[in-house]
């Protein structure tokens, strides 16, 4: 069985939409936007990328005005990125609750850095994290 193949334009919006909201949370600090995108990232990377609210977005608004594309990737880099990208969300969102703005601010500095290079440049962090940790980590079960 082959793994699941996503337009990888899909990603790059949802990663322009994080950026955003991400810079939106670094400049005012609101940690419930930050624990709203927590919670997207969780469920782009527990439940997969076709339940992800911006891949629904892209799917249902975007890619019909764009048309359909032969390129494809393969969908497991990108959804371990969401999961990278929950991580460091979820420790932003604890950071500002706890009232340690600091760790709220990096954890948050972090994860919009990552989102950006997406965004901007096609060059996903998570994405490279997860190709580095197959090459490593013995293969399972054929």
């Amino acid at each position: 069985m082959s793994a699941p193949q996503i337009d990888p334009r899909g990603p790059r919006f949802g990663a322009w939409i994080t950026t955003v909201v991400l810079a939106v949370v670094l400049a005012t600090g609101w940690w419930p936007l930050l624990a709203a995108q927590t919670v997207v990232f969780a469920i782009g990377g527990f439940l997969g990328l076709q339940h992800a609210p911006y891949g629904l977005l892209y799917r249902r608004f975007v890619a019909p005005r764009l048309g359909p594309t032969d390129e494809r990737e393969d969908a497991a880099p990108p959804q371990f990125a969401q999961t990278v990208g929950f991580v460091f969300a979820l420790v932003g969102t604890v950071g500002y609750l706890a009232g340690l703005p600091v760790l709220g601010t990096v954890a948050t500095a972090l994860a919009l850095v990552a989102a950006f290079l997406n965004a901007a440049f096609g060059f996903c962090l998570g994405c490279e994290m997860y190709l580095i940790i197959r090459r490593f980590a013995p293969a399972t079960g054929k």
